[in-house]
This record gives C-alpha cells, structure tokens and sequence, in this order.
C-alpha cells in the first residue's frame, strides 16, 4: 500500500510549500546516493522522499490525493472510490454476494476483470488469482551532472545510456538538486519488458552564482569611480550577459535586483536575480593615495556597534 506523501517528507498536511521544499532538501541531502553508495536502503528511501515531493508540490495532484481520490503514487485510490472494504470487493451490500441484484450464479469474474484490467493476459491471469504478469527488467540509475545557469532555465540535457544510445532529458520546471526523472522501458530487458531508467539530477556549484531558493545570486566587483559616480556594468546572468546601472555613491553590500533571471518554477514563472556590488580598490595605486591626500571621512560609520 502506498505510503502517505506528508509522513514520508515528515510535514504535516496543512504543510506550506516552502515547508515541503525545505522538509525535501534537508531528507535530499541526507539520503542523496552520492553519499550513500553502500547503504541501498538509503537509495530506497531517496526514491520515496522524491515521489513524495513530486506529488505535494503538483498542486493538482496534492489536492486529489487530500480528496483521496488517488494514493501516494498518484495511482486511482480503490475501484470505483470503494476500495476493497465496504462498497469494494471484501463485502457489504455491494460486494460479490450481496444484494443489488448481482449474485455469484452465472457470473463470470474473469469478464469482470478483463473490463477492468483490459485483459486476461494481467495480473489476474484469465480469471485466476494465482497468476501473474512477467516481471519487467531492473531500473537502472544514472547520474546527469548539470550546471546551475541550465538548471534555472530548465534546458535539454544530454545522456548517455549503458548501451550505448544517447538521449536528449528535458530538465522539469522546479528541478531540484537531487530530483529523480524517470525515463520509462530505458532500463535493463526483461520478460515482461525493460524496466525504467531512473536519473539523479545533481546540480554542480558554480564560479560565481549561488542558488537561493528561486532566486540566483552573485557578487560583483566595481571601481571605486563606478561607486562615487555611477555608471553602467556589465552583470552576467544564466540568460547571457546584461548592463546593470550602478547609482552614484553606492556602497560595498549594496544589492540590486534583475526581475525574472532566476530559476524557472513549477508554474513557469521564475525567481530574480540579486547583484551585491563589491568595491574593489586598487593596491599600491599612489596617484589615488595623492588624491585622496588630506581628506578624512568625518562620519561615524559604526555608530551602531556602541
């Protein structure tokens, strides 16, 4: 029976979305395979930990699942919103041999369940409980290494598979530094079919952006004539290179927003990108140390501090 998304992730089920982000990157880390290679329960419990995250934060999906409409996979939950208690198969008035006109003579289950199942062939086997479809092939796992500016707008990611055959991931909008994606009969061969590839998406540190939630940040160094007069400077974002007005008498720390250069969310929308200005003064620049000979700062920058 699938387990309940909200225990598994440990929130509860009036849980924030930033609650379930931040309840999954704390498990994430915790369990990433990278940092479990020999403990496969671990990896087990990753897989959880990430259809769970799938389903809570898919607004669609959490909202069937709170109506019990579907179960923790996402999968319908019971026949005909009975289960197998009460209105289902286990008995009550509309089981196997109850009332509402539906007795065992003359029925044929196998029919029931070629309806239901779309075949003889599956897991009831043709009317038989005993039998069961053939077992498809074992998952395969790999790991797609992706860069941060590729992460925030969601771009083509080319793998390799282990027999050889490369294939183009499209990344999910929300990717999240250990998320899973699932690439259905790429898997080992089976009997009853290939099974799935399963794919860790893990996102590499960058030279210069950091990732804050759905937002991207980065310091950038300015002149010391940049800070006292202003001026244009070039800031890269994921999206390319940008010109950024700096405003006259900005001060190291100072933080400007680019709107919509962040990472690309579930809904399409995206974070902004933060610009923390850095002044950077020249060493040993004696012409600077001339100019700036006999004048003194008079304020009392730290003040503050008592």
């Amino acid at each position: 029976m699938a387990q309940d998304p909200y225990a598994i992730l440990g929130v509860s089920r009036g849980a924030s979305e930033k609650d379930i982000k931040s309840a999954y990157r704390k498990l994430a880390k915790e369990l990433h395979p990278d940092h479990n290679k020999d403990n496969p329960k671990a990896a087990e419990r990753f897989s959880e930990v990430t259809r769970a995250y799938d389903l809570l934060t898919d607004k669609d999906k959490r909202a069937q699942f709170d109506r019990g409409e579907i179960d923790g996979e996402g999968n319908p939950a019971g026949f005909g919103g009975g289960g197998f208690g009460g209105s289902g198969f286990g008995g009550g008035q509309r089981g196997f041999g109850g009332a509402g006109g539906a007795g065992p003579e003359g029925m044929d289950f196998g029919d029931i369940f070629e309806g239901i199942f779309g075949g003889r062939s599956g897991g009831f086997g043709g009317g038989g409980f005993g039998r069961q479809a053939p077992p498809k092939g074992a998952n395969r796992a790999y790991r797609l290494a992706v860069s941060l500016p590729d992460a925030a707008l969601c771009a083509s990611q080319r793998i390799t598979l282990a027999d050889g055959k490369t294939i183009d991931v499209k990344l999910p909008k929300g990717v999240e530094d250990g998320m899973q994606i699932r690439l259905a009969g790429k898997g080992e061969p089976g009997p009853g079919g290939a099974g799935d590839a399963m794919i860790t998406i893990a996102i590499q540190p960058h030279p210069y952006f950091r990732r804050d939630g759905d937002d991207i940040r980065v310091d950038i160094p300015v002149s010391l004539n940049e800070a006292v007069f202003g001026g244009k400077v070039k800031v890269p974002t994921a999206d390319g290179a940008v010109m950024l007005t700096v405003a006259p008498g900005s001060s190291s720390g100072k933080t400007l927003r680019i709107k919509g250069r962040g990472f690309t969310r579930k809904d399409g929308t995206r974070g902004d990108q933060f610009v923390t200005l850095e002044i950077a003064l020249p060493e040993g620049d004696s012409d600077l140390a001339q100019r700036l000979e006999g004048w003194r700062d008079t304020r009392d920058l730290r003040a503050k501090f008592g």
